[in-house]
């Protein structure tokens, strides 16, 4: 095995020779810096002197932007090598967390604008060794991860841990007490989607001490305090509309803060993340559960009562209706007998 891995990095080290070479000749210097991020060296992650080379690109022009995008997303998909595919998938966490506003807009298309989503990993194996082997399977996941992290960067209208989101807390919770309860509801629920999703990190039995997996994991852990803190704003004007919410929507929320609430239960790579404060979020997530579950517990004793109510008007019915010659008494008191006009008296109308 050890051979065969030392063949395997030599083939690896003259495609990335044989490819650079390539690029310099054709004179791209994002093409070449797009290479250089993403060599086939194992467990090495992506040189920040090379993203940052590759980020520039997104100071020049739209069409510039858009070429590397598409450069991107083609390696991505045609590479057969793990250790390449989540290098190319660390290069689009970066630009999502530190990439300019044209160079965001572009991989935002992808695949929002329709036709091939270059994210769509689900299939992606690399069976040349055991490492690899496992490798595949964080490959499988980091692509299905940034995929919910661009949904609910869609849905929120700003990049979630991006350095252009410069919103002051004041003005975010103006925002979103403005929000429609339906908006803030589906807010809530891609948030959890990413959440949920940041825990599904694939055990890693072989790889302990790989520094790829070391930068995927800061990434991602970046993501996720930033998505609880989007979470407890919202949560927390979830709160204040308890008493109007409808009752589908009170069960919309109890759903999601129960998936949420599983995520708690589960192992993660995330787990030592500011455990102290975690813990009161995760208390607060339990409380607003159960206030919700009440809420939503009185909303269906009223609507049985309704139901019942509404039966026994329905049998009460024919004493309710009024009759030729029934009486009603008027508010002064005086009684007035109603004769309903007959059958011929209306035809003659």
């Amino acid at each position: 095995m050890g051979r065969s891995t030392k063949l395997r990095e030599l083939i690896g080290a003259i495609k990335d020779k044989a490819s650079l070479s390539k690029a310099a000749l054709l004179s791209k210097p994002s093409t070449l810096s797009l290479l250089r991020a993403t060599t086939h060296e194992p467990s090495i992650p992506p040189n920040d002197k090379h993203i940052a080379a590759l980020l520039s690109v997104g100071h020049s022009s739209r069409a510039t932007a858009s070429a590397v995008i598409e450069a991107l997303m083609d390696r991505l998909q045609s590479t057969h090598d793990a250790s390449v595919a989540i290098k190319c998938l660390i290069t689009v966490h970066h630009i999502i967390r530190r990439g300019s506003f044209i160079l965001q807009d572009q991989l935002s298309v992808y695949p929002a604008a329709g036709g091939r989503n270059y994210l769509k990993l689900s299939g992606f194996r690399d069976c040349s060794n055991t490492i690899t082997w496992e490798l595949s399977s964080w490959v499988r996941w980091y692509s299905r991860y940034l995929e919910h992290l661009l949904s609910t960067s869609r849905v929120l209208g700003f990049f979630l841990c991006s350095s252009l989101s410069t919103v002051n807390k004041d003005e975010e919770e103006e925002q979103v007490s403005a929000l429609t309860n339906q908006i803030l509801i589906q807010e809530v629920m891609s948030l959890v989607d990413v959440i949920e999703e940041s825990y599904k990190a694939p055990d890693s039995l072989h790889l302990d001490g790989n520094r790829l997996l070391g930068e995927v994991i800061d990434l991602v852990g970046g993501d996720y305090l930033s998505a609880i803190n989007e979470f407890s704003l919202r949560i927390n004007e979830v709160a204040e509309r308890l008493s109007v919410l409808s009752f589908g929507e009170s069960v919309e929320l109890v759903c999601a803060l129960k998936r949420l609430e599983n995520c708690n239960e589960r192992s993660s790579m995330l787990r030592h993340r500011k455990k102290a404060s975690m813990e009161t979020f995760w208390g607060f997530v339990s409380e607003m559960k159960d206030r919700l579950e009440k809420v939503c517990g009185e909303d269906d004793r009223m609507v049985m009562i309704r139901r019942r109510d509404r039966a026994c008007e329905s049998a009460r019915m024919e004493e309710r209706v009024l009759k030729s010659g029934d009486s009603v008494r008027l508010g002064s008191g005086r009684l007035v007998r109603f004769a309903f006009p007959t059958l011929e008296s209306v035809e003659s109308c």
